[in-house]
């Protein structure tokens, strides 16, 4: 059993979202062409749209790691794409604000302190499998930046 932590925006970000969803909806054109698409006529590549809402959720909630019983704190870097170091994640965490997997708002300081305290004499896969060698279950892998145990898995709960 663990809980997953997540960074969403500040007040100040979602309500300048809202805005921008509104200015969005106010101003779409019901056309057919509109309707059948769904209304995904904002670009986001080359051949890629999304529609008004998709645009306000899209990374709305930045899933930052997982702590659980007996093991290290487990953190999410996304392949990089928001935070690559512990100075740059440290950033991204207080620039907006954190959320367990309950909906619960953790202070952005009390939560970089407990993922920093939390159980550091814990296993990680290196650890674990060494104490546990048939049970070899573990598929991913793990490396650590800058003393945080990052596993290389995005898509992990």
């Amino acid at each position: 059993m663990g809980t997953n932590y997540y960074r969403i925006p500040s007040v100040e970000e979602v309500e300048q979202r809202k805005a921008r969803l509104q200015e969005r909806i106010s101003n779409m054109e019901m056309t057919p062409a509109n309707i059948e698409r769904e209304f995904n006529t904002i670009p986001t590549g080359d051949w890629e749209y999304d529609n008004p809402w998709g645009e306000f959720t899209n990374e709305i909630n930045i899933h930052l790691g997982k702590r659980s019983g007996g093991w290290k704190f487990l953190w999410n870097f996304h392949d990089n794409k928001y935070y690559h170091d512990q100075e740059s994640l440290f950033r991204f965490i207080n620039s907006g604000r954190v959320v367990d997997e309950y909906g619960e708002l953790i202070p952005t300081h009390e939560f970089i302190e407990m993922a920093l305290t939390w159980c550091t004499d814990g296993w990680d896969l290196q650890s674990y499998d060494t104490e546990h060698p048939r049970t070899n279950w573990f598929r991913h892998v793990e490396r650590y930046v800058d003393g945080l145990r990052i596993s290389d898995s995005t898509n992990f709960s």
